[in-house]
């Protein structure tokens, strides 16, 4: 898309995950946006057979926006370990089991490190963001962003969301578990670019200025 796509009035956010609602919720928030959920309109959650994050977050954000007539923002994130050649990756949230439970998630990483004779704590690993803004038409933009970290056990910090509570990202001593959700996804200026911590505000980052996105004053 060569012109960026005025965007205005209600907004579909494609998820179920109230972690991710949130933080996207007040990523979201400086633009005057209404911002509603799939979950809150009661809409399915379609079946995510991408083979990268791009396509999942693409596959949600498209079903959404077509079954409401509205524009729709989707993500679809993971994390990925280097000594476990990039898994859970993609099936990150899989790992949790349904009902999702990330306390065994995270302790099948410590446990799958394990296995293949590595060490847990100082793990290598990366968070990665896919987000997509469909509309209901089937154009979207794509935008992505990652962080570099390593993995502390046991997990430390009741703030954040699914494996939040063992990434420490670079530069930092604190997981995400234990940093405020300003410090995690608050974006800054500085020497007049805008930077942000987590991978979903990074993501967030590119794909306002790919959308021509402006902030509505007061």
């Amino acid at each position: 898309m060569n012109n960026p796509r005025p965007l205005s009035g209600r907004l579909v956010i494609a998820t179920h995950n109230a972690g991710k609602l949130k933080e996207m919720t007040e990523l979201l928030a400086p633009y005057g946006l209404e911002c509603v959920s799939a979950g809150a309109l009661g809409l399915p959650e379609p079946e995510e057979n991408g083979t990268i994050y791009a396509e999942n977050a693409a596959i949600k954000a498209l079903a959404a926006a077509r079954a409401t007539g509205l524009p729709a923002l989707a993500d679809d994130s993971g994390l990925a370990i280097d000594d476990l050649d990039g898994a859970p990756g993609l099936f990150t949230a899989d790992w949790a089991g349904h009902p999702r439970d990330f306390a065994a998630a995270m302790a099948r990483v410590k446990r799958e490190l394990e296995i293949r004779d590595f060490e847990p704590q100082g793990a290598k690993a990366r968070f990665i963001s896919a987000l997509v803004l469909a509309w209901p038409d089937g154009e979207t933009l794509i935008a992505e962003g990652r962080v570099f970290g390593q993995l502390t056990f046991p997990p430390r910090g009741a703030r954040g969301f699914g494996y939040d509570p063992i990434f420490v990202p670079e530069g930092e001593t604190r997981t995400f578990g234990e940093i405020t959700s300003e410090e995690k996804h608050g974006i800054r200026e500085v020497d007049g670019k805008l930077e942000g911590l987590s991978h979903r505000a990074r993501a967030f980052i590119r794909l306002v200025a790919k959308a021509g996105l402006k902030k509505v004053a007061g």
